[in-house]
């Protein structure tokens, strides 16, 4: 068997051979491995045959590596859309398309899937995970898992562990309960470790669980003994970017990578320390052992790389899983939209119509090609409809980015002069085009200093605007109107404030054309393993009618339109890693604009366009309401093929949809003198709903698509909950599609507890209301019936019992709920099991 084999299937013994072939190398040459030769690269070691290994963010796609000029790549539904499918088929092939997307950019390692959970709502990178339940975190992330790997491509999962807040990211520590830790946030990940997870990422946090304290990048008793000791774990542990601080602690606490390179805490440091016996070099043995299975595994070392078989049309991908995930939060049932006439004229309304959000901000963030807007994708659909858009108010507190091509005078776009420590001109340029940003400066450039003559040749208020980060002096039409004196580090970057960097805007009135000058002086900011790079969005509005014009606006083309299509939701400064939202609340006037737009037109489907739950104050009131994520590239073909009925928009929640603030179980995660405490324990989202008896706007697991279901009792022996040799619980449900047009249903089983008696642990007695124990996908034509196996797994009815450090399965009754939410429960039925232990191999 080779270090290729199917994952979930291993061979201890080559671990051991490579450990052995670690030790015939020279100390400084092992180290050297261990820390990233820049950004994205391992180092190279040719008298072993191995090339560099190459890394580059996920979990929406695969960016690549930056060193090719205008590199594009395709942008996939976020994770969040990938959850709702609730199906471990797409999220398989998803995983095989990120391979292969990883393949053409040159990757081996793709930083996903993400496996926290979304323990709030407001968490900043709550669109880039899964579900707030650990089972369904575990069945979609281990099932994208195995896609990439079996291309050849190796998974990153991340961040382990307890990684689920932004706010003071790099420094809080998460105090998690061991028994919450094994069956909440350590579960996804032990999945898919035992599928055969080829690296891990260790966050930026520290945790306490009760037996250690310190930073997941040195936290010896979760990435050593846990992770790979007990769970078997023969991959890498890679560092969060710029996550690393301590040299001893880190190396003996199971960390194999640091990222990025070069500088760090290893290197020379290492070496010392290890000469100095302070580590272990039989650490650094293993260390590097981990690194050359790594690059064996995905063809960097001795073998080729497996060949990618996916070679389906990864753009009808994008669009297929982005419509089947889309959930049906209201239908109306006497009038369904898929079923009317093709509309004579269509109202597109909406900021988020005008510029969809079709992926979060932060280091997720990839460049596609294209992104099909709504009106592309409407037009498309009804090409000889009428299509009337209005934006009905910006919803976004900065301004677009200025078309800098189209506006600067003369073609030339923006002047560049690179100046040293002491003022002296470097090097002057002009470019073309600009991205934002200027990278990889040379050590000696000390300040940037951009010119660029904007054109304004509409009348009236004009603003303009430099979003940058601290280190700068902004003079916009003669008149300084930002200065700020203060050099930004790494910081910038790990807050993300670098991703959507505020500015001071300037109102510039404009009677007849003139040019404009914007100048920009900006401080290097020096970013560690990250480079030297200058940070300048350029940002301008033109005259526009007031908010209050752009909503009547909206609401006459709704009047007059057969069909209206409202589309609202969150946008890049509102979702985005580095920071928690403040609200849940629709940002700008968004729900007025709906409120009104239901004055004139009852029938208007609401289109949500949002990664992580945001309040609807009028749900009850609309019809059909349509909640689509961040759809990717193809977000306006994915939203047509579902209005129109070509596609079901099969999706089921995820989470848990707030009705108001007050009732979210976890209004935040703002560490409290720097700890974030899990208090909420194991009942995480719906299960803490469960309990409080709180009545939330949609339930976990909601989704009504576009067909009707029933769900039938069988007295067959076959349908009778059963249990296998390994304690799986295996149940058959018939469900009958009762309506007109062939759908695809989500069977999903709850399971109760058995109540436990006065005398039994806390374990026993503190166990949720309902939680997930298994769910299957299921197609079925109109009017047709299928039986369901559904398996719900030993571990689903296990608790983790501390004292013994063991999986405990406690004696009594189970009650199995079936149904289409964890509200809209259809079959009962039960198990009687016997109390038994899970030896730990």
């Amino acid at each position: 068997m080779t270090s290729q084999s199917l994952a979930g299937e291993r061979d201890p013994a080559e671990l051991d051979t490579l450990r052995t072939r670690a030790q015939e190398l020279p100390l400084r040459e092992k180290v050297r491995l261990l820390t990233g030769r820049s950004m994205w690269r391992l180092h190279a070691l040719d008298e072993l045959g191995l090339r560099p290994v190459v890394m580059s963010d996920g979990p929406v796609g695969v960016r690549g590596t930056s060193e090719v000029e205008g590199e594009t790549s395709i942008l996939f539904p976020s994770p969040s859309a990938i959850g709702a499918t609730w199906d471990r088929a797409a999220a398989h092939e998803t995983g095989q398309a990120f391979a292969r997307e990883a393949r053409t950019h040159g990757v081996d390692v793709v930083l996903a899937p993400q496996v926290n959970i979304q323990r709030t709502p407001v968490g900043g990178r709550h669109f880039e995970c899964y579900s707030e339940d650990p089972y369904l975190t575990a069945q979609i992330g281990t099932a994208v898992v195995r896609g990439l790997q079996d291309q050849g491509v190796a998974a990153c999962v991340k961040h382990y562990v307890a990684n689920d807040s932004e706010t003071q990211r790099t420094s809080y520590v998460s105090h998690v309960d061991p028994r919450v830790l094994r069956e909440v946030y350590l579960a996804p990940f032990e999945d898919a470790v035992a599928a055969g997870a080829w690296s891990v990422m260790a966050a930026y946090n520290q945790v306490d669980d009760g037996v250690e304290s310190g930073p997941m990048t040195g936290h010896r008793h979760l990435l050593t003994d846990v992770l790979k000791d007990e769970l078997g774990f023969d991959g890498a542990v890679v560092s969060d970017w710029v996550a690393t601080h301590t040299t001893e602690l880190s190396a003996n606490g199971g960390l194999d990578v640091v990222m990025p390179g070069p500088g760090g805490p290893w290197e020379d440091a290492l070496v010392r320390a290890v000469e100095d016996g302070r580590v272990p070099e039989r650490e650094i043995d293993d260390k590097v052992a981990r690194i050359l299975l790594l690059a064996r595994r995905v063809g960097a070392l001795d073998e080729p790389a497996r060949p990618v078989t996916h070679d389906d049309d990864l753009r009808a991908l994008v669009r297929r899983t982005a419509a089947a995930g889309t959930v049906v939060l209201r239908s109306d049932a006497e009038n369904p939209v898929w079923d009317r006439p093709a509309p004579r004229s269509i109202a597109l309304v909406g900021p988020n119509a005008v510029r969809p959000h079709v992926l979060g901000g932060g280091s997720s963030t990839v460049n596609p090609a294209h992104v099909v807007t709504p009106a592309e994708g409407l037009a498309a659909r009804w090409p000889d409809a009428t299509l009337t858009v209005a934006r009905g108010g910006d919803a976004r507190r900065f301004a677009p980015r200025l078309d800098v091509e189209g506006r600067s005078a003369d073609g030339a776009a923006v002047a560049v002069t690179w100046l040293d420590a002491e003022g002296a001109t470097l090097r002057k340029s002009v470019l073309p085009r600009w991205d934002g940003f200027l990278r990889d400066l040379p050590a000696e450039v000390d300040t940037v200093v951009l010119d660029v003559d904007v054109l304004l040749d509409e009348p009236g208020d004009h603003v303009l605007e430099v979003g940058t980060v601290p280190g700068h002096t902004i003079e916009i039409d003669g008149v300084v109107v930002a200065k700020d004196d203060r050099r930004s580090g790494v910081e910038v970057i790990l807050d993300s404030s670098i991703n959507n960097p505020a500015g001071v805007p300037a109102t510039v009135h404009v009677d007849a054309p003139r040019r404009v000058r914007v100048s920009a002086s900006l401080l290097v900011t020096r970013a560690q393993g990250y480079g030297n790079l200058v940070r300048a969005e350029l940002r301008h509005r033109v005259p526009a009618p007031s908010a209050e014009q752009e909503i009547a606006e909206a609401v006459e083309a709704a009047r007059a339109a057969d069909l209206t299509v409202v589309v609202v939701g969150t946008n890049e400064e509102v979702e985005s890693e580095g920071w928690d939202r403040t609200s849940l609340a629709l940002p700008g006037r968004q729900d007025e604009l709906v409120e009104r737009v239901l004055d004139v037109d009852p029938d208007a489907v609401v289109v949500v366009n949002a990664g992580a739950p945001v309040l609807l104050p009028w749900l009850d009131r609309a019809r059909t309401v349509l909640w689509v994520w961040f759809p990717g590239q193809e977000a306006g073909h994915s939203i047509a093929d579902v209005l129109a009925g070509d596609v079901e928009a099969a999706g089921r929640l995820p989470w848990t949809l707030p009705a108001a603030e007050a009732d979210v179980p976890v209004p935040h995660a703002v560490p409290d003198q720097g700890v974030v405490e899990y208090a909420d324990g194991v009942h995480v989202g719906y299960r803490a709903w469960e309990r409080s008896g709180a009545v939330p706007a949609a339930p976990f697991g909601h989704g009504l698509g576009w067909t009707t279901w029933s769900y039938d009792a069988s007295d067959e022996p076959e349908h009778l909950p059963a249990r296998t040799p390994d304690g799986d619980v295996i149940l058959t449900v018939r469900v009958t599609n009762t309506g007109s047009r062939d759908g695809r249903e989500v069977v999903q089983v709850y399971v109760e507890p058995p109540v436990a008696p006065a005398s039994a642990p806390v374990a026993e007695r503190d166990r949720p209301v309902r939680w997930l124990g298994g769910f299957a996908v299921v197609d079925v034509a109109a009017g047709a019936s299928a039986d369901v196996t559904v398996t719900v797994p030993r571990r689903q009815l296990e608790v983790w019992d501390t004292d013994s450090g063991r999986w405990h399965l406690p004696a009594g009754t189970y009650r199995l709920r079936v149904g289409r939410s964890v509200h809209d429960l259809r079959l009962d039925t039960a198990v009687r099991v016997q109390e038994s232990t899970t030896e730990q191999e």
